[in-house]
């Protein structure tokens, strides 16, 4: 019975199916169309070339984020009625969790970046222990340049993985692959067969999430937070 698993965190649309020993199936599109377009019939698409029913379905897994607010509200919203219709679990995955889990390489520092706008990213650090992802710094929101400076100085092997892998690649930021290790294109972005991993490894702690509670790992407010406050304080100062 497998695991149903979603990723919409970025532009990337991802959906999955996977046992506990086997990748049945994976669909990725990075395209400008929009999650609330693409996600339901990418899972359609799926369970069908797979030839696996909903009712077979054991758990479904779901990107929490940080990333796209829009894109974290689809997926979860996709996967708590999913959990609620066929009264399967439903667990949760940080997303920058399973980006470093696409690369599961004893030895080496995971440093997954995905874009915070205005210069920002968000950022944590992971280790692959026992085929165990560990946290080495918690998801945090930081300017990229000062991320980098910060990996540079570890003094350890490191990879980028991400939105900041693809912004190495720029002319601004060439000066800082020399700190870092090569990241092949196959695991720079996330990937549902990742967040379908990590949740078998809950699964099999008997652990899982409440339908009612989940939410998305949002790290910061969003942009239309930020201003409504700002106006708001405007107002009220000059009441």
């Amino acid at each position: 019975m497998p695991v149903l698993a979603l990723e919409t965190a970025t532009l990337v649309s991802g959906v999955a199916l996977a046992t506990e020993s086997a990748l049945l199936a994976e669909w990725k599109l990075e395209t400008a169309k929009t999650h609330s377009e693409l996600l339901l019939p990418h899972i359609e698409m799926l369970l069908q070339a797979a030839q696996v029913e909903k009712q077979q379905l054991q758990a479904v897994a779901v990107s929490l984020g940080p990333g796209s607010f829009t894109g974290l509200r689809i997926g979860l919203a996709t996967a708590k009625a999913l959990a609620y219709a066929l009264r399967i679990p439903l667990i949760g995955v940080p997303t920058l969790e399973a980006l470093a889990y696409n690369c599961p390489v004893p030895g080496l520092l995971l440093s997954p970046f995905l874009d915070a706008q205005k210069g920002n990213v968000y950022q944590g650090r992971y280790r692959i222990e026992n085929g165990m992802v560990v946290e080495a710094q918690p998801p945090r929101v930081v300017a990229f340049r000062t991320a980098l400076e910060e990996l540079a100085a570890a003094g350890e092997p490191a990879m980028a993985l991400g939105e900041g892998a693809a912004w190495l690649q720029q002319e601004e930021y060439k000066g800082w692959q020399e700190f870092l290790a090569p990241t092949p294109l196959s695991v720079a972005m996330p990937r549902a067969a990742s967040v379908a991993a990590l949740a078998w490894q809950r699964l099999q702690q008997g652990d899982s999430d409440e339908a009612m509670t989940l939410e998305p790992m949002y790290i910061r407010r969003s942009e239309a937070e930020v201003l409504w406050e700002k106006r708001h304080g405007r107002e009220a100062g000059g009441v």
